[in-house]
């Protein structure tokens, strides 16, 4: 890591819609030399802004997806089959996984649903986080570059098909908590990712969403990205349709809630106690804000 961390700092802020505090603490727990556990709901920017920090420094970025079948030959790697019927085992034919492929090349290991993967293959984090090294039989001891480190993100609010964190992988984590944005910063980041030219429509999809979160049948509402889906269906409608979305009325509303049932019904999950599904909330919570929308939706039927 050439640059400084306050030159880092300086360029993620102008590139990242708010998220002050975790930016500084990210940053500074990577700069001390910690590895980081990013825990909060899906689709409020964690990758993001991870992204942004390891292109400005210029070191890669090396995505698992977290989940039962992630075993840990398939972190570690395997030695080309081919090859070992061929010469027997060689360290050249050993096909590194994500593990040694970020500590060898210096980039961050982001480990998404982190508390979905098997504890024995979390165990095998345990020496790299610790040493900065791992032994792989045949191949011999990897050490990683200064820049190497893991980062890990969860969500706490979805335990249907979690594993147990144990406490000495958690004793080797900074952890940061991490929340929805306020409603300013969500329609400044639906207007960034969509490029809408409609601030009512903006508007209406973060309220619209933000109100997922609050429904009190919802078990987890939308993230932003349900907003952004929201607003770039909504002009596909107004499009095929040749509507307007900068007007008032039924130009505005004839597309708003199908656009909304469209953006949202597969982002929020339902406690298993209610009988109602996912597009009855959407309308109940479109009608809330506006009203005319569900009416007309209604009569379209």
């Amino acid at each position: 890591m050439t640059a400084t961390v306050q030159a880092i700092y300086q360029a993620v802020r102008e590139e990242v819609v708010g998220r002050e505090r975790e930016i500084t603490s990210i940053l500074a727990a990577i700069s001390a030399g910690r590895d980081l556990l990013l825990e909060g709901p899906p689709g409020i920017g964690k990758s993001t802004i991870l992204r942004t920090i390891t292109r400005h420094y210029d070191i890669p970025l090396v995505l698992v997806e977290g989940n039962a079948d992630l075993t840990p030959a398939k972190l570690i790697g395997y030695h080309n089959p081919a090859q070992v019927v061929r010469h027997g085992y060689r360290p050249e034919d050993f096909v590194p996984g994500p593990l040694p492929d970020a500590m060898q090349r210096g980039g961050f290991l982001y480990i998404e649903e982190f508390n979905r993967v098997p504890e024995d293959t979390l165990n095998t984090l345990l020496t790299a986080m610790a040493e900065r090294e791992i032994t792989i039989p045949r191949v011999g001891t990897l050490r990683a570059l200064p820049t190497f480190r893991i980062v890990a993100a969860m969500n706490p609010f979805d335990n249907v098909g979690t594993a147990r964190i144990s406490i000495s992988i958690y004793d080797r984590l900074c952890r940061l908590a991490m929340g929805y944005q306020s409603e300013d910063e969500e329609r400044r980041i639906v207007a960034l990712r969509t490029g809408s030219d409609a601030p009512r429509l903006i508007e209406a999809a973060v309220a619209i969403t933000r109100a997922t979160r609050a429904h009190p049948e919802a078990r987890l509402g939308s993230s932003v990205r349900g907003a952004i889906d929201l607003v770039l269906v909504a002009h596909q409608l107004a499009e095929i349709r040749g509507l307007p979305l900068d007007g008032d009325g039924a130009r505005f509303e004839d597309v708003l809630l199908e656009a909304a049932l469209l953006a949202l019904s597969s982002k929020i999950s339902l406690h298993e106690t209610t009988e109602r599904t996912p597009e009855d909330v959407i309308r109940e919570i479109v009608a809330g804000i506006v009203p005319e929308a569900v009416d007309r939706g209604k009569d379209g039927e």
